[in-house]
């Protein structure tokens, strides 16, 4: 009698820690879902800027690292390394504003999303070969794969390309690699014949020798750009929320074209995985502006989108 007395004892105290726990699971299953919410309330209230590893993003980190942000705005950076990403954040409302190029962005209102320019960004890009190849011009890209994103100032930059030798459309194989990092090992591996690269990656192309094919800045083609959605954006405190974050990024601007690029070294190593060789191998004449897109640039990417339709 006694030991059956025990061993109900025992299912008694074992029944209640499982009562016990089952409450402690549902409370903190409560509490997950009220932070989840809580996280979420704070990230649609939170300005978001979708970014990349390129250089055309650095003020914006700048601005974040050294708090030129007034820090009772809350300003996000969502983070991506190709511009598809980006797009998706803006078309869904994941971001409210981008770094971005013309051709994207054009595309992007064209199909719906209405987008505004707040300020031309310096980005540039550059065509390059793999060393080992010899292609030294447009006309030794025939029958060669040439890494691009499509519907992006790359792929408009690949038919100048095509254009500029004759060569047969089809006779170029366009290979979509959007990831810029990834793109970039490709050409060192010797798996691409060709790419465009904008800075940092474009640097670290020319660093290891492979040959520059072209170089936008020399064609007078200014194609980034940083944009804002217009959708949702016009209530007080979204308004409120831009105009902080322009004027850190224009604080930011005019630091990196007084101090110069390597000067943020450790953002440089923090935001793009850079060494000091490749910090080192960025151009010093980099400069940033906040001014807005030239007319002429958005008139070629809306052009070249109709040509491509």
């Amino acid at each position: 009698m006694q030991a059956i007395m025990k061993r109900l004892f025992i299912g008694i105290i074992a029944l209640l820690v499982l009562v016990g726990c089952g409450q402690s699971y549902e409370e903190t299953r409560r509490l997950t879902r009220q932070q989840r919410l809580k996280m979420w309330r704070e990230d649609s209230a939170a300005l978001k800027i979708a970014v990349m590893p390129t250089l055309d993003c650095l003020p914006v980190f700048v601005a974040k690292e050294r708090q030129l942000f007034d820090t009772a705005v809350d300003i996000r950076l969502k983070r991506f390394n190709a511009q598809m990403d980006i797009d998706t954040a803006l078309i869904r409302g994941r971001a409210e504003g981008a770094i971005t190029d013309l051709v994207r962005a054009e595309k992007m209102i064209k199909e719906g999303t209405p987008l505004r320019y707040a300020a031309a960004t310096n980005a540039y890009w550059l065509m390059v070969s793999q060393r080992q190849l010899r292609i030294t011009n447009f006309k030794h890209l025939d029958d060669k794969m040439l890494a691009m994103t499509r519907y992006s100032v790359t792929d408009m930059l690949g038919d100048l390309a095509v254009d500029s030798a004759k060569l047969a459309p089809e006779r170029v194989f366009r290979i979509q690699i959007n990831d810029v990092n990834i793109r970039l090992k490709m050409l060192e591996n010797n798996e691409m014949d060709a790419m465009l690269l904008t800075e940092p990656q474009a640097s670290q192309a020319v660093l290891k020798k492979h040959h520059v094919l072209l170089d936008t800045r020399k064609e007078d083609i200014q194609m980034g750009a940083l944009v804002f959605r217009t959708k949702n954006m016009d209530d007080k405190n979204r308004k409120h929320q831009m105009e902080v974050f322009m004027k850190g990024y224009k604080q930011a601007c005019d630091s990196i074209n007084h101090f110069g690029v390597t000067h943020y070294k450790q953002i440089l190593k923090k935001y793009y995985g850079l060494n000091d060789q490749a910090i080192n191998a960025l151009p010093d004449s980099l400069k940033f502006t906040y001014q807005l897109p030239r007319q002429k640039d958005i008139d070629r990417a809306k052009n070249w989108l109709l040509k491509k339709k």
